[in-house]
Formats: C-alpha cells, sequence, structure tokens
C-alpha cells in the first residue's frame, strides 16, 4: 500500500465513521433530519472507500480475528439483528419510507369521488384537471393508483396534478 494510503485510510474510516454516526442519531431522534438524511447517506457511501483500505492496511492482523471463534459467532449475532430489527420494523408499519409517501401512496389508493371533497374539489373538477394533466382515462369511481398506470405516470405527476386541482 502506498504510504499517503497508508497515512489516511484509519483516520479517514474514523472520521467518516463518526459524521455517520453524529448524523444516525440525529435521524434516530428526529434533528434537522433534512440536513442529516442525504450528508448520512452520502457518507455511509463514501465510507466504503477507506474501509476498504483500512481492511487492506490491516490485513494481517485481521486475519486472526478471522480464525477465532468470537468473530463468527459475532458476525451471525449482528446479522440475526439487523434481520429481527428490520422484520420488527417492517411489522411496526416501518417499511414505507418517509410519511409523506404513505400519505401520498394512501391518497392515491381512493378515488377522486372519495378524494375530492377532501381536497375542496367536486370530483368533476379533480377529473377534469386530470385529463387536462395527460390522465386521460380518469373516471370518478377509478383508483387514481389505476388512472395513473393507464396514462403511464407515477406518483409523483399524480401528486402534481393533485395540488393543480386544489389551486383552481
Amino acid at each position: 500500500m502506498p504510504p499517503i494510503l497508508q497515512r489516511y485510510a484509519t483516520p479517514l474510516t474514523i472520521g467518516l465513521f463518526l459524521v455517520s454516526l453524529i448524523s444516525g442519531l440525529a435521524l434516530f431522534f428526529g434533528v434537522w433530519q433534512g440536513v442529516f438524511h442525504g450528508m448520512h447517506e452520502l457518507v455511509g457511501l463514501v465510507l466504503i472507500v477507506p474501509f476498504g483500505l483500512h481492511l487492506w492496511r490491516n490485513w494481517r492482523p485481521l486475519v486472526n480475528y478471522f480464525s477465532k471463534p468470537a468473530f463468527p459467532a459475532t458476525i451471525a449475532a449482528c446479522l440475526v439483528a439487523a434481520l429481527g430489527i428490520g422484520l420488527a420494523s417492517s411489522a411496526a408499519g416501518g417499511g414505507h419510507g418517509p410519511a409523506q409517501f404513505a400519505l401520498l401512496q394512501a391518497l392515491t389508493a381512493t378515488t377522486p369521488a372519495k378524494l375530492a371533497p377532501a381536497l375542496g374539489i367536486d370530483a368533476e373538477t379533480l377529473v377534469a384537471t386530470l385529463k387536462a394533466r395527460g390522465f386521460v382515462n380518469a373516471v370518478v369511481d377509478a383508483s387514481l393508483t389505476d388512472i395513473a398506470a393507464d396514462a403511464g405516470k407515477d406518483n409523483g405527476d399524480l401528486a402534481s396534478a393533485l395540488v393543480a386541482a386544489v389551486g383552481k
């Protein structure tokens, strides 16, 4: 390994890990989510490079860990814990992503006839707006998801059309 990589592999790993740790804690506790979310994801990806350099630099000492019984037991415990947390989160309804996406999915699963009154407009106005926005097969009694699929559009397009309909 070149000397410059030897000098910076471990400090970069530690520094980026600390940034990831702090941003992860902030996300967990709901602090400045707009600031920390993108940073946490990007730092997590960037952390792969110094982690690989750290493994390369310390490969021989690490091989000693691989041969001890504590290593596979610890890795197995970590994987079981991660799987358990993921399954528990998914079962508790946490598998749908951010709340705004879950809300949009719930809104688009309904029909224009049911959604329009909640938006403060009538169903015909909503259908007319959808048609003007390219949802050509829009009708009052079909789900918005089906209307979008028929038009080759997605929930983002639907959200834009719904905002436009409310603005009329």
